[in-house]
């Protein structure tokens, strides 16, 4: 009994011609699908390259170290626009990192069945939960609470200690500042990495668990010396992902840092970031004002694509088991 041997590419050549437009079309869409996105963000990064090239003429490398922004005098600098970004964003990962690979290890080893659906339904919820309203519930509820708590009898305190006090002491205690803004943007990150780092876990084989408790080992131990060196590049992926959303985040920072163009050592003092800068100022910008702020944009973009990158850069050197 003989078999057919027609391959697939035949059959598909022996298809009515209706069929084989309607696949080019089909085709055709999706390729168009994929270039409208290189489009989008070719025009956005031209924009504001053109829109920014007048500052990086006008100030130079200077823009990036000066730290004026005086509209009468049309003088402009991003050093405190990009302290402020990159000194809430270190305070959010230092406080949100090790808080979201805790709920990644408890969902994944720890948590009895019953409530592992309820906690990570609630990190999903935190999520979902638009910024605008973490800057609303950080600006009347948490600042307040953390400057009478916290700024206030701290500063009392360490006042007149030699670098503590430089650090830690608040000139206003109103509650916000850098630190303020650090917090929520470690609130608002850690439903991020939190998830990441639990999808993570949770691919890891059993095995590995398995023989390390069959070996007599703790759960602490196979936690620190199986699971995290094995998930170490991918922890480290989901981290700069979180640092990505940290960097750009803009009305939630612009309701708690304080809105300040001065660098302060002190991380309770008020600062500024480039988004909330952008967001405080765009309305009214004109002329060498709104070419600085397409400049800082510009510096924002390349900060998040190049932080960005690199995270899809650790993802992908993951081993798939």
């Amino acid at each position: 009994m003989q078999h057919s041997t027609s391959s697939p590419t035949v059959a598909y050549r022996t298809r009515p011609r209706s069929f084989l437009r309607f696949d080019n079309l089909f085709r055709s869409a999706a390729l168009a699908s994929a270039c409208i996105v290189l489009l989008v963000l070719t025009g956005i990064i031209g924009a504001m390259i053109y829109g920014a090239i007048p500052a990086f003429h006008e100030f130079g490398l200077g823009f990036l170290t000066s730290t004026s922004w005086n509209v009468p005098k049309e003088q402009y600098g991003a050093l405190v626009a990009i302290i402020g970004t990159l000194a809430s964003s270190f305070i959010a990962l230092l406080i949100g990192v090790p808080v979201s690979i805790g709920i990644a290890i408890f969902l994944t080893q720890l948590c009895p069945r019953w409530l592992k659906r309820p906690i990570a339904t609630v990190i999903e919820l935190l999520a979902a939960v638009p910024s605008i309203i973490y800057g609303m519930w950080g600006l009347f509820v948490f600042a307040p609470l953390f400057a009478h708590y916290v700024e206030i009898p701290l500063s009392s305190l360490i006042d007149g200690l030699p670098i503590v006090g430089t650090f830690l002491y608040a000139t206003v205690p109103s509650g916000q500042g850098i630190m303020t803004a650090g917090i929520i943007l470690a609130i608002m990150i850690i439903p991020f990495i939190a998830s990441i780092a639990r999808d993570i876990l949770d691919q890891l084989p059993v095995l590995l668990r398995e023989s390390a408790f069959g070996m007599g080992c703790t759960t602490y131990e196979v936690v620190r010396h199986v699971l995290m060196p094995q998930a170490a590049v991918s922890m480290i992926g989901a981290i700069m992902l979180g640092l990505g959303r940290a960097l750009g985040e803009t009305m939630a920072v612009t309701f708690v840092i304080g809105n300040s163009n001065r660098l302060s050592a002190s991380i309770f003092d008020p600062g500024s970031t480039i988004a909330s800068r952008i967001a405080n100022a765009f309305d009214e910008a004109q002329g060498m004002q709104l070419n600085s702020l397409l400049a800082l944009g510009c510096i924002l973009f390349l900060v998040t694509f190049s932080v960005l990158i690199l995270a899809r850069v650790l993802v992908a050197r993951v081993k798939t088991y």
